[in-house]
Order: C-alpha cells, then sequence, then structure tokens
C-alpha cells in the first residue's frame, strides 16, 4: 500500500476511533485535556509506523495501546502515584500482540458507558452550555473549531476559547470522572440530550468534508439516545428525541444518490426509508406523548418527522400540520433556525411568497450573515416563484458558503438549472 493510502486509512481510523479512545483515556487518566492529547499522540506514532508495519489487524486497539504507552512515559516523568501507574499500565506489562487483543475485547465491553460518562463529564455545571456542546462536539464528533463555528453561527477564536475554558474548568473544578447518579444525573439531563441532538444533527448533514452524511455519528447518537431512555424511563424529552433521531435516521439511504449526490427530501426514493426505524420512532413519541409531553422540544420536532414519514409520497405530505407544529416549537424553543425552518413550511403550505415574508426579518439578522441555509431556502423559494434570476443569486451565495463538497455541487446545479446568469434588477 502506498504511502499516502496508508496516510488516508490511519486518518480515516482515527475519525471512527478518536471518541473512543477520548472515552477510554478520560476514564484512566481523569483529564479530557490530556486525554485528547494522548489520542493525538497515537495518531502521529501511527502516521510514523503504520507505513513501515503495515495497518495492524485491530487497529482501535492498536491506537489505545500506543496511547496508554504514552500516558505511562508522561506519569513517569511527572513522578505520578504507583496506584496511578497501576491503573493505566495492567495490561501493558509487555508490548505483545496478545496483550493488544485483549485490550481491543475489554475496550469493546466498556464503550458504551465510557462514551455516555465522557458526555455526562463534558456536561458538568461548573461549564457553561455553549461550553458543553462545543467541548462535546470535539471531543465525540471531532469537529474542528472552524465546522462547530459555523454550526453555532460564531466565529472560530470564540469556539476555541471556549473548548479551551472548559478543559482547564474541568481540570481545576475537580470535577467528579464518574457519571453522575440520582439528583446529579437528573440536572444534567437536559444539557446531554442536547448534545447527543448535536451529534445526531452532524451526522445528518455533515457542517464540512466529502460526505452529505456521516453515519457513523448518527448512528452513536441513537444508541445513546436508547440507552438515556432506559437511564431516564420518565423523562418524556428522552423518548422525544429518540423518536426524532430514529425516524430521521430512516431517510438516510434515501438522502444520497448512486453517485453520492445529495437528493432532496420531495425527490427521495420512499421505498429505501428504513420502515422499522420510523416504527421505533413512532412507538417513542407515543411514550414521550403519554408521559406528558407532546410539546417538548424534540417531541415537537419528531412530530414533524412523523408527518414526512406518513406520507407515502411527496405531494401527500400534509404541509398545513408541519406549518403549525413550528408555529408551536416557536413558542416553545425560539431561534432563527427554528425561524426558518417554520418559513420552509409555510412556504410549502401557502406558497413561495409566504415563506418569502417570514425571510425577511431573519436576512436583517446578523447572526444569520454566513449562514448558508437562509439563501439556499431563499434561492428554493424564489425558484418556486418563478423568480429564476434572483433565486440563481441565491443558490450561488449558498454554494459560495458551503464547506460540504455534496452539498456545495448541489447548490451549484440548482443555480445552474435557473437559466444562465443575468443581472437582478433592483427592487
Amino acid at each position: 500500500m502506498a504511502g499516502t493510502d496508508i496516510n488516508r486509512t490511519v486518518e480515516t481510523v482515527f475519525r471512527i476511533e478518536q471518541a473512543r479512545l477520548i472515552a477510554g483515556l478520560t476514564r484512566m487518566v481523569r483529564d479530557v485535556g490530556l486525554a485528547e492529547e494522548l489520542a493525538q499522540d497515537a495518531l502521529v506514532t501511527a502516521l510514523s509506523e503504520w507505513p513501515t508495519s503495515g495497518v495492524p489487524d485491530n487497529p482501535g486497539a492498536w491506537l489505545m495501546a500506543a496511547a496508554k504507552r504514552r500516558a505511562i512515559d508522561r506519569l513517569r516523568r511527572a513522578k505520578m502515584q504507583d496506584r496511578k501507574h497501576a491503573e493505566i499500565g495492567r495490561d501493558l506489562d509487555e508490548d505483545r500482540d496478545d496483550d493488544v487483543a485483549r485490550l481491543d475485547s475489554a475496550l469493546d465491553d466498556d464503550i458504551g458507558d465510557d462514551l455516555l460518562n465522557l458526555i455526562f463529564i463534558a456536561c458538568h455545571p461548573v461549564l457553561s452550555a455553549d461550553a458543553r456542546a462545543a467541548l462535546t462536539l470535539r471531543l465525540i464528533a471531532g469537529l474542528t473549531t472552524e465546522e462547530i463555528a459555523r454550526a453555532f453561527l460564531t466565529t472560530e477564536p470564540t469556539v476555541a476559547q471556549r473548548i479551551t475554558r472548559a478543559k482547564k474548568t474541568l481540570a481545576e473544578s475537580g470535577a467528579a470522572y464518574e457519571a453522575p447518579r440520582g439528583e446529579e444525573r437528573a440536572a444534567r439531563l437536559a444539557s446531554v440530550l442536547e448534545v447527543v441532538y448535536l451529534i445526531f444533527n452532524e451526522g445528518y448533514a455533515a457542517t464540512a468534508g466529502d460526505d452529505l452524511i456521516r453515519a457513523d455519528l448518527c448512528g452513536e447518537a441513537q444508541r445513546l439516545g436508547r440507552i438515556l431512555t432506559g437511564i431516564a424511563p420518565a423523562e418524556p424529552e428522552a423518548f422525544g428525541l429518540l423518536a426524532l433521531m430514529e425516524i430521521q435516521a430512516s431517510r438516510l439511504k434515501a438522502r444520497v444518490g448512486p453517485d453520492g449526490e445529495a437528493v432532496t427530501l420531495p425527490e427521495q426514493d420512499r421505498t429505501l426509508w428504513d420502515q422499522l426505524l420510523i416504527h421505533r420512532g413512532r412507538e417513542a413519541l407515543a411514550k414521550a406523548e403519554a408521559l406528558g409531553g407532546a410539546d417538548g422540544p424534540y417531541a415537537l420536532q419528531a412530530a414533524i418527522a412523523a408527518c414526512h414519514a406518513r406520507a407515502r409520497k411527496a405531494e401527500e405530505t400534509d404541509w398545513r400540520a408541519i406549518a403549525a407544529l413550528y408555529d408551536r416549537l416557536r413558542e416553545v424553543i425560539p431561534s432563527p433556525v427554528v425561524d426558518l425552518n417554520r418559513a420552509v413550511a409555510h412556504s410549502m403550505a401557502f406558497g413561495p411568497e409566504a415563506g418569502l415574508a417570514l425571510l425577511a426579518p431573519l436576512e436583517a439578522q446578523d447572526i444569520m450573515r454566513g449562514y448558508m441555509p437562509l439563501p439556499a431556502a431563499r434561492g428554493d423559494f424564489l425558484f418556486r416563484a418563478g423568480r429564476y434570476a434572483e433565486a440563481r443569486a441565491a443558490f450561488e451565495t449558498a454554494a459560495g458558503l458551503s464547506r460540504n463538497a455534496v452539498e456545495r455541487n448541489f447548490l451549484l446545479k440548482r443555480a445552474a438549472a435557473c437559466g444562465p446568469a443575468r443581472p437582478v434588477p433592483r427592487q
């Protein structure tokens, strides 16, 4: 295998295993920042050694073993207590293949608890809500500071500062590195649900890169959601979130065409929708509603997703019902993003001009400048209104703001479908 191919393999493996590594290492060294550094050290070691030795049979276990060795070296240099040294090094008496295999087996047994534990740590009340979200997206989803900044409509330095401060605050606070229980767990649950939601969203529509979706993140978020409904069986929003993720995930295979191109919801082959996931989602939504959570933010979004799932054809979609649900959602969690989605629903229910009228106040908000979905929605409304020159300009603007290759190509195709570029008349 060529050097460039091996480097690409290393980077792919690390992207998949990063959350596992950081979660497992955090449990051992009890320091989120140090765990992330050790994971990065393991990546550097793999980039150095795998081109010569080849890709190991168990790359995830190899990376963990390398990270543990680095941890042992650091602890020795820092003259840490023998107990801590033994805790981290007990499985690494010798550098042998059977040790690596044993480590891999142990990781598989603990991975669920480790990942959920890491999220609970990142959602410690000593951190602000923004810091919790940014830190978890960095550690679990593997997003760069630039990608997180785009997702939160803020600047890269702001996000970098939040993450740095969050790690420092956790280290200085003496925060416990075990998953909280009882009242402490209940106090953190809302933040944990929000973080799982953000992880799923990044998987459903990747902020950057060559792929439109990251199915691994969606699957991980769904798994965590199922665990959370088990440990919080009386929390309606846990079931609301699970319902939303299950129904949304049912469409993943239909969202990308044979050549990797994006497929819009109206154009999707609905026979590809996973009916088992839709059924699970409906069951979770019914549970949320039975617990009195019908008007919870996640339950309302799940109800919107369920409306789409009920339509066997795009033209059968009950857009008026969806618009009404967005009206309710706006009252529960007012935000520019909700307003944008509400404008889309109203444009489908009452015509493109209705959508454009709802976009106008959003376009005047500084926070929405540079937010790609806004000009993309405007382009769609204008196209359906027959205002093709304006639509083309809007799609081109949206394409210029996108950092995802599939998404950008899709927007440029929509711009081309508007006809040749022509000067847009002044209003």
